[in-house]
C-alpha cells in the first residue's frame, strides 16, 4: 500500500505581494508529491490563476475592518469565529503536515484551526515589518520565515532568512541578459501592484512627457494603471506619440521585467524579489500608506547596492521622477552597474530554503 502523500495548506490572500510567494511554494511542493490546498478569499482567488491546476482552491470568507460600514465591522468577529471553527474540524479530519500563513486576513482561519489543533505551522513574512496578521501569530507558530532582511520582529521571536520565493516564471527568466540603454527602442516597465496604482497613473506620463525628445521617441512603455484610468494613461502617451501598453494586469510581467531597459514600480516584497532575481535597474517609489511603512524597508537593499534609486512618495512629482529615467537612460554604464547589483541582491533559492524548513518543521506532526 502506497505511502499518504504529504498535505499542505497553503493560507494567502488579498494582494499578489502574498499570493505570489505562496505560489512558488505550492510549485515547488508539487514537485516534490505533495498534496496542496490553497485558502484564500474571493479577491485573491484572482491571482490563483497561475496556481498549478491541481491545487484545490478553497475560498473562504474575507472579514477585515479595514472596508465596509459599521454594520459590516460588528459582524467580522463572527465571521473570524466561523471560518476557524470550520477549518478547525476540517484539519482535525485531514490532519495536514504543515499549514504555511504568507499573510493577509484570508489566512486567519487556516492560521488559527493549526494552532487549535496543534498541527505544525509557520509564517512567511515578505516584507521588513510584519503584517498585522502575522504579528497576531509571531507567538503561535513554529517558525517565521522572512523574505527581507532584517525583518523588523517581535521582541524574543526570531526569524529565519530566506528570502522572497518567486513564481516558476520569475525563475525561468532569471539573470536574463540585461541589453543597455542605447540608440535602439527601449523598454520602459512601470508596474503599480494592487495599491497605489494611481499615483503612477498620475505621474509616470506626465514625466515622460518632460524628457528629451530623442530620448522620448525611443521609448516603448507597459504601464499598469487602474480599470477606471486605462483610458486617460492611454491617451495621454498618444498625444506624446509615445507607443505605450497600458492594462490593469499583465499577466506577463516577468516576460516584460526581462526585455525592459529600466522598471519603475512600488516597492512591494514581490516586485522588489522579482527585480533582484531578474536584475533589472529600477525607480522605485514606496507606497506611503503602506503598514508601516513596510515598502521603504523593502526597497533598502536594492537602494543601498546603487541598484535602485528611491523616490519618496512624497518627493514624486513628474519633474523628479523625469529627472531619476533621464539619468538612468542617459547612461548606459551606470544603468548596467544598477542591473549586475539588482542581481547580486536577488536571493534566487529562496524557494528551496522555503521548502526545506516546510519539510523539517512537518515532521513535528509526524508519528
Amino acid at each position: 500500500m502506497s505511502e499518504r502523500a504529504r498535505h499542505l495548506i497553503i493560507a494567502a490572500g488579498g494582494t499578489g505581494g502574498h499570493m505570489f510567494p505562496a505560489q512558488a511554494l505550492a510549485e515547488a511542493m508539487l514537485r516534490k508529491g505533495w498534496k496542496v490546498t490553497l485558502s484564500t478569499d474571493a479577491r485573491g482567488a484572482r491571482y490563483a490563476g497561475g496556481f498549478p491546476h491541481v491545487v484545490e482552491v478553497r475560498q473562504v470568507a474575507s472579514a477585515t475592518f479595514a472596508r465596509g460600514g459599521a454594520a459590516a465591522k460588528l459582524l467580522v468577529p463572527f465571521r473570524v469565529f466561523g471560518g476557524i471553527l470550520s477549518a478547525s474540524v476540517r484539519m482535525l479530519r485531514e490532519k495536514p503536515d504543515m499549514v504555511v500563513g504568507f499573510g493577509g486576513y484570508p489566512s486567519i482561519p487556516a492560521v488559527a484551526a493549526a494552532w487549535a489543533t496543534g498541527r505544525p505551522r509557520m509564517l512567511h513574512e515578505q516584507n521588513g515589518v510584519l503584517g498585522r496578521v502575522n504579528k497576531l501569530f509571531a507567538k503561535r507558530v513554529d517558525a517565521i520565515a522572512c523574505g527581507t532582511w532584517p525583518t523588523d520582529l517581535p521582541d524574543g521571536i526570531e526569524g529565519i532568512h530566506t528570502g522572497n520565493p518567486v513564481r516558476g516564471s520569475v525563475m525561468e527568466r532569471a539573470g536574463a541578459p540585461y541589453t543597455p540603454p542605447g540608440d535602439w527602442p527601449m523598454s520602459l516597465v512601470a508596474i503599480g501592484g494592487s495599491q497605489g496604482a494611481r499615483i503612477l497613473g498620475e505621474s509616470v506620463p506626465p514625466a515622460i512627457a518632460l524628457l528629451p525628445e530623442e530620448l522620448r521617441a525611443r521609448l516603448r512603455v507597459a504601464q499598469q494603471a487602474r480599470p477606471e484610468d486605462v483610458e486617460h494613461v492611454t491617451q495621454s502617451y498618444l498625444a506624446m506619440g509615445v507607443t505605450a501598453e497600458i492594462e490593469p494586469f499583465f499577466r506577463d510581467i516577468p516576460r516584460r521585467l526581462s526585455e525592459a531597459q529600466l522598471v519603475i514600480s512600488r516597492a512591494g516584497a514581490s516586485s522588489v524579489a522579482d527585480i533582484s532575481v531578474i536584475g533589472r535597474p529600477a525607480i522605485l517609489i514606496p507606497f506611503a500608506a503602506a503598514t508601516a511603512d513596510h515598502q521603504t524597508a523593502n526597497a533598502r537593499g536594492l537602494v543601498d547596492a546603487e541598484a535602485a534609486i528611491l523616490i519618496p512618495e512624497s518627493q514624486l512629482n513628474a519633474q523628479s521622477l523625469a529627472q531619476a529615467i533621464e539619468a538612468v537612460l542617459s547612461q548606459p554604464d551606470a544603468a548596467n552597474h544598477m542591473a549586475q547589483a539588482a542581481l547580486a541582491q536577488g536571493m534566487s533559492d529562496a524557494t528551496e530554503r522555503l521548502v526545506a524548513l516546510v519539510e523539517t518543521l512537518s515532521q513535528k506532526g509526524r508519528p
